[in-house]
């Protein structure tokens, strides 16, 4: 059975403009996954890690055969891949691919919770993902466009298409 599904992605090290596209570019290849669309490049300033440079963040939405925890290996496989490193919860990182939705469901299992813990409180998550999916709503939060305005006072700047 075929999923939709949402992922997010981020970058603040190396060159991370570089990092996001390729990592775009790397969902295509997943194993029983389609790339559907990929929103444009935002920067954003971190929330709640700190002092660290900021962000270059999009949302991919994917197709896909993978069950929940098939797809969130693949995407810990490709941060792997792409030279992340977990020093510390929120320490800079060359790329983080979360999952953000998978289809509507809601799953609370250890290391796996969908919808994405806070995506519903984030102008980097919010904004893309508005781009590709305006009519998209998060299970138990709402749709994408209300949410949206309640992150209004959070900066982010489009920089550039995928």
């Amino acid at each position: 059975m075929k999923v939709r599904a949402f992922i997010g992605l981020g970058a603040n090290l190396g060159d991370p403009e570089v990092q996001v596209r390729r990592a775009i570019q790397a969902l295509g290849e997943l194993p029983r996954t389609h790339l559907l669309a990929a929103s444009s490049l935002y920067r954003s300033a971190p929330v709640g890690v700190g002092e660290q440079p900021d962000f270059i963040n999009a949302v991919a939405r994917v197709e896909t055969e993978l069950s929940a925890r098939e797809l969130l290996e693949e995407l810990l496989a490709a941060e792997a891949r792409f030279g992340r490193e977990r020093p510390s919860p929120g320490a800079p990182r060359k790329l983080d691919l979360d999952l953000l939705l998978y289809g509507d469901r809601v799953l609370a299992e250890p290391g796996l919770v969908v919808p994405h813990p806070r995506m519903h409180e984030r102008a980097f998550v919010l904004v893309p993902l508005a781009e590709i999916a305006p009519d998209v709503s998060i299970p138990r939060q709402g749709s994408v466009k209300t949410l949206l305005a309640a992150c209004r006072g959070q900066k982010i700047q489009k920089i550039g298409e995928p």
